[in-house]
């Protein structure tokens, strides 16, 4: 009996803990701790793309943190994305500071088909579905916002230096027909699991900020189902949404905001914030002016 339950067990636990290896468990404690431990802070790339939104981030990408979303990516340690959703709802409220209009949108940065294939998953939006329950589950309304598309095929980011990466995505991607007016339901959050450069982040807010913009003169908004926690398209119909004062979080010293009056979405550009559960350790801001 007990050699029968334990090869239940290994059917149904990893072999292993994402982080360090350690037997028969999803997580160990230690790599629980450096993955989700601390408090999430404000990171910035160098050199700090143009559009980059404000970007808060769980942890360092290293040791431990990068063992376990690599073993999420791309060997399918699938059970790994609780945890990883937890550590990015944290980085979601840190961005957020708290302040709230509606249900919070959570808009994973997407995957090229290809690599979806060759993973079985899509990385980012397993995370945020998961970072959506976490953030429910302790009181903040969420749901995930699987609206951006890519538009064109883009090279592998590998080996690209940050002037290459933005220059690889630029244009690329777009919000799918009709939703545009589902942006416009709440705050937008841009949620992804590693930021490196900024690149792939500071496309996905131009694609965001452009349907806003397109939405807000009057391209009319969105019917739209919810399969779960996921918001996908219906059709596009006459623009119903509500107007008025959003907030969206904490603002200070981002690159794209000129004019902004703190506390108000004075344009499309202003209601964007990201979250990540892991950065460069360099990127994370330290008395930066």
């Amino acid at each position: 009996m007990r050699g029968w339950w334990q090869d239940l067990t290994d059917l149904v636990l990893p072999a292993e803990c994402g982080g360090c290896g350690r037997p028969r468990t999803v997580l160990c404690p230690e790599c629980r701790a450096a993955l989700s431990g601390a408090v999430p802070r404000r990171v910035r790339p160098v050199p700090e793309p143009r559009g980059l939104p404000v970007v808060y981030a769980a942890a360092p990408y290293a040791d431990e943190v990068r063992a376990v979303l690599l073993a999420h990516k791309e060997r399918g340690a699938l059970p790994l994305a609780r945890p990883l959703g937890v550590a990015l709802a944290g980085a979601v409220r840190a961005g957020l500071s708290g302040l709230l209009d509606g249900p919070l949108l959570l808009v994973p940065v997407p995957s090229g088909r290809g690599a979806v294939r060759a993973r079985g998953h899509d990385p980012a939006r397993r995370i945020a579905l998961a970072a959506a329950a976490e953030l429910r589950r302790t009181g903040t309304p969420a749901r995930v916002l699987a609206v951006l598309r890519q538009r064109r095929p883009v090279a592998d980011q590998a080996g690209l230096d940050a002037r290459q990466r933005l220059e690889n995505l630029a244009g690329a991607l777009s919000v799918a027909a009709g939703g545009d007016g589902l942006l416009r339901a709440g705050p937008v959050v841009l949620v992804d699991d590693l930021m490196t450069t900024g690149a792939s982040l500071t496309e996905a807010a131009r694609a965001v900020r452009v349907a806003l913009a397109e939405e807000t003169a009057g391209y009319g908004g969105a019917a739209f189902a919810t399969r779960g926690d996921v918001v996908t398209t219906v059709y596009v119909g006459v623009n119903g949404e509500r107007t008025g004062e959003r907030m969206t979080g904490s603002r200070e010293g981002s690159t794209d905001r000129e004019g902004a009056v703190p506390g108000k979405a004075n344009s499309a550009r202003d209601v964007i914030c990201a979250a990540v559960i892991a950065a460069p350790p360099d990127s994370f801001e330290i008395n930066r002016n």
